[in-house]
């Protein structure tokens, strides 16, 4: 009875201590997670904060050096989490990453506070190359279903990038980008909303399409108008 009642405590404990380490990343998941109801449920259910755990752990020893470990954990998180994070990319605090499946973080990437990752992002090289090659993500941003970012380049803070984007240079702040290859357009510069409606995103490359449309139904009622 005294060692079921030591091992309860334990877990408590644990539990609490995880709590308080990853407190940003519950109040990320409450504020852009309608479905989120509260700490217990996020701590005990959510893939995003289970697959950050298990980077922060083998993040630490990755920083020590230690040999295969780190890698061992960041597969087997991906194995439980369908969540792939290199022990040695860098993750500021309050990262929400939605629903997860198929997430890639790569090496060298670099992410800043309060970002919002949805599912089958990924965050890669494009090549073989050494050193860093792999994205740096400012604070903020919200990256839809689908985005690739790709090779050593800066997404600037207060950034959407839409879903099933392909971006392989820079994006400057509060912009949002759209399209495969990524084009960027200002949102008048304005900070994204965390909750952003990926609906009614502005599409440059829609809204060029439907100008054209334009132009070419005024040639025609001019040529008709003439006859």
């Amino acid at each position: 009875m005294e060692i079921l009642l030591g091992i309860f405590l334990a877990l408590i404990l644990i539990f609490v201590l995880v709590a308080v380490v990853f407190k940003e990343e519950v109040r990320s998941t409450k504020e852009r997670d309608p479905a989120a109801t509260n700490t217990i449920e996020i701590l005990l259910t959510y893939a995003g904060v289970h697959a950050l755990i298990f980077h922060r752990v083998a993040s630490f020893f990755w920083k020590l050096k230690i040999p295969f470990f780190p890698r061992w954990l960041s597969q087997f998180n991906r194995w439980l989490t369908g969540i792939e994070i290199h022990p040695a990319a860098k993750i500021g605090k309050g990262l929400f990453i939605d629903h997860g499946m198929g997430v890639v973080i790569g090496e060298t990437t670099v992410i800043g506070d309060d970002v919002t990752l949805y599912q089958g992002v990924t965050l890669g090289g494009t090549g073989k190359e050494k050193g860093k090659r792999h994205p740096n993500i400012g604070n903020n941003v919200v990256i839809g279903a689908g985005a690739k970012i790709l090779g050593n380049i800066t997404i600037g803070n207060n950034s959407y990038v839409g879903a099933n984007a392909v971006v392989i240079k820079d994006v400057p702040d509060n912009s949002t980008v759209v399209g495969v290859p990524g084009r960027v357009t200002k949102q008048d510069g304005k900070k994204i909303e965390t909750m952003l409606d990926h609906v009614h995103v502005f599409d440059p490359i829609m809204q060029r399409i439907e100008e054209l449309q334009k132009k070419i139904e005024e040639l025609e009622k001019n040529k008709n108008s003439k006859h």
